[in-house]
């Protein structure tokens, strides 16, 4: 029987140990980042998780120990592998995915690393003075030249494409022109909590998504309530008002009186009257007036006068109560 290292031994117990103990467990992936960058990270996380990086057998090892007391946490074997750590933690999967995903830092290109984006050079003064370092910019494909006392870069220029491989000397010199193209920092593979495994897929949401979503259903759910007339306690209110508006309407068109539409239906037939005798050049000293006072109401700019009509009818709307409206609709069809 092979021999197995004591530590190797200490390394998945411990692993083992807060996989079992800790509400949620994650995978993250670490590739790329720089030993110093890894043990700042690790203190900022040491107050709500702890980080446990090794080799990938021992972390399959120690999924499938743990998995004899916490069935299902064995599907997290599938985000191991690369460059990557085991995250025990208090922190529910989402709060550890922003906490994670603020350790990003811009950091500087290795040669033959993948660039993620367009790497551009703009134009315009470098921090450099006039130099043996010009020819350097030259040759990785700058239009450098002198200008005003410093090495200026002539035009704008693309680098190295995104998805291309970043060359030596274009790695070498872009800190010096104060570009750092990588981004890196802990990202979260897959979480395990109360049986579930979250991907990253579904972690990474904006902060107000569920609660917007939420927001958005209620709203449409009242509106298609009150249209269908679908009473509830969130909806009577409105659809009274909305039946009282509609009822009043209806009285209008059709002639009904009421006390609530008497003056209303009396203002219509007066004007109806008034637009008659002008169109059929009847005419007598009161009427004459009458026309010449319309004439000049008129004269009101229609965006003030739409605008007021607007006002008047929310200010009534927000005046009739539940049990005005339904006065109202007794009094119109009763």
């Amino acid at each position: 029987m092979a021999h197995v290292a004591t530590w190797k031994k200490e390394m998945v117990s411990e692993i083992v140990k807060d996989i079992v103990e800790s509400p949620v467990v994650a995978v993250v992936d670490m590739h790329g980042i720089p030993g110093q960058q890894i043990q700042a990270m690790r203190a900022g996380l040491r107050e709500h998780a702890k980080l446990k990086m090794t080799k990938n057998n021992l972390m399959l090892l120690a999924l499938e120990e743990a998995a004899k007391q916490r069935p299902g946490v064995e599907a997290l074997k599938d985000s191991v592998h690369g460059q990557c750590a085991i995250v025990a933690t208090d922190m529910n999967p989402f709060k550890l995915y922003k906490r994670l995903e603020a350790t990003m830092t811009a950091a500087p290109a290795k040669p033959g690393q993948l660039a993620p984006m367009d790497i551009i050079v703009p134009k315009g003064p470098t921090p450099f003075g006039p130099g043996p370092i010009i020819g350097e910019l030259q040759k990785i494909g700058l239009p450098a030249a002198v200008e005003a006392g410093k090495i200026a870069i002539r035009k704008e220029t693309t680098l190295v494409k995104s998805g291309e491989p970043i060359p030596a000397g274009v790695a070498a010199m872009l800190p010096k022109l104060n570009i750092l193209p990588m981004v890196v920092g802990m990202v979260l593979r897959s979480a395990f909590e109360d049986g579930t495994v979250y991907k990253k897929d579904v972690l990474a949401i904006p902060d107000d998504y569920y609660s917007t979503m939420f927001a958005t259903a209620a709203y449409n759910a009242r509106a298609l309530a009150i249209e269908i007339a679908y009473s509830t306690k969130d909806t009577i209110i409105p659809l009274i008002t909305k039946a009282y508006r509609e009822a009043m309407g209806l009285s209008i068109s059709a002639a009904i009186p009421t006390k609530e539409n008497i003056k209303i239906l009396l203002a219509k037939a007066d004007s109806h009257m008034l637009a008659i005798a002008s169109a059929s050049g009847y005419s007598s000293d009161v009427i004459a007036a009458r026309l010449s006072s319309a004439a000049a109401a008129a004269v009101v700019p229609k965006a003030e006068s739409v605008k007021a009509e607007q006002k008047v009818e929310v200010e009534e709307e927000e005046q009739v109560s539940e049990e005005d409206a339904a006065a109202g609709l007794s009094a119109l069809f009763g």
